[in-house]
């Protein structure tokens, strides 16, 4: 099969300076590395075409020669001596260095802690929790350090040894041609030391799974599909070192009272049909803390008369408290006006002499506006 284009294997262009190759080579090996490709010859086959296309363009010498004569200027020089060899590695000793720093691709020396893997849980809160913060106590259920062996996974008195097939970097590297490949060691699963006397309570793991409670402080202002994150209380990591991170996704219960926008609230109120007509004060539902007596809060809006239904009044700094701290969102109050339904014949009499006392106000209303009108004409 004929060789592909090193600039093609790289995805660069041929102007490309030496840091976007060294990017696009970190790019590609990362993506085709066997190690992260288990049992698929063709990414290894790629991850070679790889780093020889970079052995060659990254070199000044070799890229003006491959850039003039192609591959057939290199025959002599690809078939190099250890030099070569050695600036191959060198290349991908400091590259994969950096990419997987404290990740299972290591090259020996001192490397990155790793730390243990991530945990999610879900959280609800009440609207008002919500609105102004609380603590609370959330249980996660995973694994926990082990408390007899203090995660080392030794029985007491003992405590773990280097191993002695990778020399505790828990990496074993083999050379393909000029390209090194490194996989976990086999014989202590990449942690770098073996265990002779296992703890009996964790059975070497280091680990036991039982739910812990971890405290919480949710901010005022949080809503639904919001995540909080509290460090170093996730998965435990192997041996000694640091746990991950736990992740608590937050969940608002819906409020009967409110419907929420954002740091705006929003309620409906009946107002019956003769305080809409006449107006009134009437009290509608906050969100503030309850009473002492423990009733729900409200506050008082004045409606004028004449509120139609659909009316809407705006309180201003009644909402959500902000994420910033900068104030509080609007309570958005809508009028619905209550028409009455079940009338007894006094209340229809009284309704129908009222609408018919409505027409005349409107009739005189409107022969008022006409003679002023004839008037303004003459």
């Amino acid at each position: 099969m004929s060789k592909r284009c090193y600039y093609e294997v790289l995805g660069c262009s041929k102007d490309a300076s030496a840091e976007e190759l060294r990017r696009a080579y970190k790019k590609e090996a990362l993506k085709h590395h066997p190690d992260r490709n288990q049992g698929n010859p063709r990414a290894e086959q790629t991850f070679k075409e790889v780093n020889e296309a970079y052995q060659v363009l990254s070199d000044e010498q070799k890229r003006r020669i491959y850039d003039q004569f192609g591959f057939a200027g290199l025959e002599g020089a690809a078939s190099g001596g250890p030099g070569d060899m050695g600036d191959v590695f060198s290349h991908m000793q400091d590259l994969f260095a950096e990419m997987f720093s404290g990740g299972p691709f290591g090259f020996g020396g001192n490397r990155a802690p790793r730390r243990g893997g991530d945990l999610r849980v879900q959280q609800r809160l009440s609207l008002r929790d919500a609105a102004f913060g609380c603590k609370r106590e959330v249980v996660v259920h995973a694994p926990s350090r082990c408390d007899d062996c203090s995660g080392s996974g030794a029985a007491a008195g003992s405590k773990p040894e280097a191993c002695s097939a990778c020399r505790g970097t828990g990496q074993v590297s083999t050379a393909r041609g000029f390209v090194m490949f490194t996989a976990p060691c086999a014989r202590c699963q990449g942690r770098g030391q073996v265990i002779r006397n296992v703890c009996k309570s964790c059975k070497g793991e280091g680990v036991i799974a039982k739910p812990r409670k971890v405290t919480v402080n949710f901010p005022a202002g949080i809503d639904s599909g919001q995540r909080l994150r509290v460090q170093g209380q996730g998965m435990p990591g192997p041996g000694n070192v640091p746990p991950g991170d736990l992740y608590v996704e937050v969940d608002v219960e819906e409020d009967s009272r409110f419907e929420r926008d954002g740091t705006d609230l929003v309620t409906r109120v009946n107002v019956g049909f003769v305080d809409a007509a006449l107006g009134a004060e009437v009290r509608v539902p906050s969100i503030g803390p309850e009473t002492e007596n423990g009733e729900e809060p409200t506050l008082t809006v004045s409606i004028p008369a004449g509120t139609q239904s659909g009316a809407v009044f705006t309180l201003k700094g009644q909402g959500i408290p902000r994420l910033d701290g900068r104030g509080r969102g609007c309570l958005i109050v809508v009028v619905q006006v209550q028409v009455p339904t079940a009338l007894t014949s006094r209340a229809r009499e009284l309704l129908t002499m009222l609408d018919e006392e409505l027409r005349l106000g409107a009739e005189d209303a409107e022969g008022v506006s006409r003679r002023r009108v004839a008037a303004s004409s003459k």
